[in-house]
C-alpha cells in the first residue's frame, strides 16, 4: 500500500511498512549547491522555494546518481566486483545462505530495513521525481525557470533516465509493479488505489517511454562530460532494459512470472479483468528495441584496443596496454567506450580503496567453472580436440597459457606483475602464490585472484590501506551495445543464427580480447555436455550452441563487472541448480607445498585440512573433497552451502514483505483482499520461506 506520514495520525500504525514515505527532505533529494541544504524540509515547502534555475535541476538529479553502483568511502575492491560474488562466477568465504540454501530466504512481516529509501519494496525515489516533474512543468510554464533552454531540458531529461532506472531497479526485484506518476497525498483510498501492479511488460514499456523522453532532451556532451547521464548512456541502458524483458518474457514463458501465462496471481485481481496480452508481439517489441538502441551505440562508438601486453614492465605504471588500464584509470575521458563515469579526487576527500582491495584479494575469487570456461586464444574451448590446451593446472600460470587475453589480463597468476617500482629479478615484484588462508580482507578465496580495475600507479608498498585512491569507476561502456544486439539477434532469429551486423561486432569483441574471430569453427567445436556453466540452460532445457557462444562471450568479457545474476536470472539459467560445488584452483598438487603456508618459526605447516581432529580448520580437505579448493567445505557443522548451491524456483523474483498487503488490504486479517499480490511460489504468510 502507498501510505505516507505527512499526517501525524497514522505514524505508530505504520512507521515500519511505509510504501510511500514521507516527503522527502533536503538531505534526501537535493545536493549542497546553491545553499539547498539550508532549504526547508520538502513536507513544508512552498511554490518557490525549489527549482528557479538550471542550478536548482542539476543539483537535483545530480544527488540521485547515488542510485549508481558508488565506491566512494568503501572498503572493498567496489561495488560491481562484489555483486558477482555467490554467483558461478566469484566465490567468498561466506556464501549467501539466502539465496542457496532452501528454506532460508523467508517472506517477512515487514522490509528488513527500517529506512525507507533503502527498503525493497519502495517509492520514495518515485516520489522525489514526480515532485520534481510536477514543480519543473508548472515553473516552466509560467515562466520562472532561469537558465538556458538546452541545460534545463538536458537535467529534465536526466531526471526522466533516472526515474527509468529506478523503475528497471524495481522490475528486476519484483517484476509487476505499481506505475505512479503523480505526487499523491496522504489518503488512503487513493494510495491503495495506487497500490495496484502493473504488468511487468507494461512497467518495462514505461521505463522505455521514460528513456524515450530522455532521448529527446539530453545533450551528448553536457556540462560534466561523461560524468553525467548522456544521450549515449541513455541509448544503451534502453537497450539494456528491452533486451532484459523481452528474454525475461522468451525464457519464463509459460510460468506464473509472466503475465497471462497459466498461474499467473495478477489474472485474480478484479482491476486486471480487461488485461491481455500478445507474448509473441511483446516479446517482438522488445527485440527489436533492444537491436535498434544497441545499434546507434555499436555503430559509433569503436571499442578500446588491447595492445597485446599481458603485465607492465618495470617503470610502467601506464601506457602498456589502454584496454586493462580502462578499468582503474583516474581519468577515462581518453577512453571512447567509456560513456560514463565516476570521478574521484582525493585531494577533497572524494576518494575510494578499490586499487589497494583488488591488489590484496578482498575476501574473493573466480572459481573453477568460470576460469575453464574462457577459450583458448586460437577460439577452441579446452576440452576440444586441437585446443592446445596442456590440461596442467597444477599453478595459476598454466591455466593461462594460450587462452583468451581477457583471462589472462583480468586473473593474477604467481608471474603476475604486482609492483612496477621494483626490479624486475625481485620475488616481490610478482604476486607469487595466492594466499587461500589469509585474513579475510586479503584472502584469494578460490586462488583465482582477479585485478580488473587495478592502477599500477600506486606503489603498494607505501599505499597502505586507507581510502585514498583516485582510480575511476566505469558505469556504462560501449561494448554492452555489441553484446546486447548479437543476443537480441539471436533471440529474433529463434536462437539459431545471427545477422551480419552482430556477426561484426562479435568479430570485433574477439580480436580485441585475442581470440580468433571464426566464431563457425568454435560454435563447431563447442559440446554443451561439456560446458560447466549454468548458462547453457534455459528453463532446465539446453539451449543452441550459437546462442549458448553469445552468453559465453557476455561472461568472458563482464569479468567483475557485476552482470552475471541479473543474466542469469533473466534467462532462467537456474533452474537446474541443484547441490553446486563451488571449486577454485587445484591446490593439493602442487600448491599447498608453498613456503608461503609453512611457519617459518616452527616449520610446521600452517594448513588445517577439514575434518582434522580437535583444530578449526582452514582449507578443504583433499580426501574429503579432492584436489579443488572448496571454499564451502572447510567447516561442515552448521553450514548450509557444505553440500552446494540449490536454487529454489521462487528466488527468480523477490518476496513482498507481508505488511504491505495487510495494510492495504480491505480486510487486514485477509491480506487476500489487498490489491498487492505475492509473487510466485511465495507465501503469504509471515516469516515462512518459498513454496518451490
Amino acid at each position: 500500500m502507498l501510505i505516507s506520514n505527512l499526517n501525524n495520525h497514522m505514524k505508530q500504525k505504520t512507521k515500519n511498512i511505509l510504501l510511500l514515505s514521507c516527503m522527502l527532505t533536503s538531505t534526501l533529494m537535493l545536493g549542497s549547491c546553491n545553499d539547498f541544504l539550508d532549504r526547508e524540509p520538502l513536507d513544508k515547502v512552498t511554490a518557490n522555494s525549489y527549482f528557479n534555475s538550471e542550478a536548482d535541476l542539476a543539483a537535483f538529479t545530480i544527488k540521485q546518481y547515488n542510485l549508481f553502483p558508488n565506491d566512494r568511502d568503501q572498503w572493498n575492491m567496489g561495488p560491481d566486483a562484489l555483486r558477482d560474488n555467490d554467483t558461478d562466477n566469484q566465490a567468498t568465504s561466506g556464501g549467501s545462505n539466502k539465496r542457496w540454501e532452501p528454506g532460508q530466504w523467508r517472506a517477512l512481516e515487514n522490509e528488513e530495513k527500517s529506512d525507507l529509501d533503502q527498503q525493497e519494496w519502495r517509492f520514495t525515489r518515485i516520489r522525489a521525481f514526480n515532485f520534481f516533474f510536477q514543480e519543473v512543468e508548472a515553473k516552466l510554464e509560467a515562466g520562472q525557470l532561469a537558465g538556458t533552454e538546452s541545460n534545463i531540458n538536458h537535467y529534465i531529461g536526466e531526471a526522466h533516465f533516472l526515474r527509468a532506472y529506478e523503475y528497471f531497479s524495481l522490475l528486476k526485484k519484483f517484476g509487476d509493479f505499481p506505475i505512479i506518476e503523480d505526487v499523491l497525498v496522504d489518503e488512503k483510498e487513493q494510495l491503495v488505489l495506487a497500490s495496484q501492479r502493473k504488468p511487468r511488460n507494461l512497467v518495462a514499456r514505461y521505463i522505455l517511454s521514460e528513456l524515450d523522453k530522455a532521448l529527446e532532451l539530453l545533450q551528448e556532451n553536457p556540462n560534466g562530460g561523461k560524468n553525467r547521464i548522456t544521450r549515449d548512456v541513455a541509448l544503451l541502458f534502453k537497450s539494456r532494459v528491452a533486451l532484459y524483458e523481452a528474454t525475461f518474457e522468451t525464457y519464463h514463458r509459460g510460468t506464473p512470472r509472466v503475465p497471462g501465462e497459466p498461474g499467473w496471481p495478477g489474472a485474480n485481481m478484479d482491476y486486471n479483468s480487461g488485461f491481455s496480452i500478445d507474448l509473441d508481439q511483446e516479446i517482438a517489441f522488445f527485440t527489436d528495441q533492444a537491436m535498434s538502441a544497441a545499434k546507434e551505440i555499436a555503430d559509433k562508438i569503436k571499442l578500446t584496443d588491447n595492445s597485446g601486453q599481458i603485465d607492465p614492465d618495470f617503470g610502467q605504471s601506464a601506457g602498456w596496454n589502454p584496454y586493462f588500464e580502462m578499468f582503474g584509470d583516474v581519468d577515462m575521458n581518453k577512453y571512447a567506450e567509456v560513456l560514463m563515469w565516476r570521478d574521484f579526487d582525493a585531494s577533497i576527500n572524494i576518494a575510494n580503496a578499490n586499487a589497494v582491495y583488488i591488489f590484496n584479494g578482498n575476501n574473493t575469487g573466480l572459481t573453477r567453472g568460470y576460469v575453464e570456461n574462457f577459450l583458448m586464444k586460437n577460439g577452441l574451448p579446452i576440452y576440444a580436440n586441437g585446443s592446445g590446451y596442456s590440461g596442467k593446472d597444477q599453478k595459476v600460470d598454466y591455466v593461462k597459457e594460450g587462452r583468451d587475453e581477457r583471462l589472462q589480463l583480468f586473473m593474477v597468476s604467481e608471474s603476475t606483475r604486482r609492483n612496477v617500482f621494483l626490479d624486475n629479478d625481485s620475488a616481490t615484484a610478482y604476486f607469487g602464490t595466492p594466499n587461500v588462508i589469509d585474513l579475510n580482507e586479503v584472502r584469494k578465496v578460490t586462488g583465482y585472484h582477479m585485478r580488473k580495475g587495478l592502477n599500477y600507479m600506486y606503489d603498494f608498498r607505501t599505499l597502505g590501506s586507507g581510502i585514498s585512491q583516485e582510480g575511476g569507476h566505469v558505469l556504462f561502456r560501449a561494448v554492452e551495445a555489441y553484446l546486447n544486439y548479437m543476443e537480441a539477434s539471436c533471440l529474433k532469429n529463434g536462437g539459431n543464427s545471427i545477422d551480419g551486423t552482430a556477426r561484426e561486432y562479435w568479430k570485433a569483441i574477439r580480436n580485441r580480447a585475442g581470440v580468433s574471430d571464426d566464431i563457425d569453427k568454435t560454435i563447431a567445436a563447442t559440446d554443451l555436455s561439456k560446458e560447466n556453466d549454468w548458462a547453457v540452460y534455459s528453463g532446465g532445457s539446453q539451449v543452441s550452441s550459437i546462442m549458448y557462444n553469445i552468453r559465453r562471450e557476455r561472461r568472458s568479457e563482464f569479468v567483475a563487472e557485476g552482470f552475471r545474476m541479473d543474466d542469469l536470472i533473466r534467462w532462467r539459467a537456474l533452474d537446474q541448480v541443484k547441490d553446486y560445488v563451488i571449486e577454485g584452483c587445484n591446490f593439493w598438487d602442487e600448491m599447498y607445498k608453498d613456503k608461503l603456508f609453512i611457519d617459518e618459526a616452527t616449520g610446521q605447516s600452517k594448513l588445517i585440512p577439514a575434518g582434522t581432529p580437535d583444530k578449526t580448520a582452514n582449507v578443504s580437505s583433499k580426501e574429503k573433497s579432492g584436489k579443488y579448493i572448496r571454499p564451502y567445505q572447510v567447516i561442515e557443522n552448521n553450514n548450509g552451502l557444505y553440500n552446494g548451491y540449490t536454487w529454489m524456483k521462487a528466488n527468480y523474483l523477490q518476496p513482498i514483505a507481508i505488511n504491505h498487503m495487510r495494510m492495504s488490504a480491505t480486510n487486514a486479517s485477509d491480506v487476500t483482499t489487498s490489491p498487492i499480490y505475492q509473487n510466485p511460489y511465495w507465501p503469504i504468510e509471515p516469516n515462512q520461506s518459498q513454496l518451490e
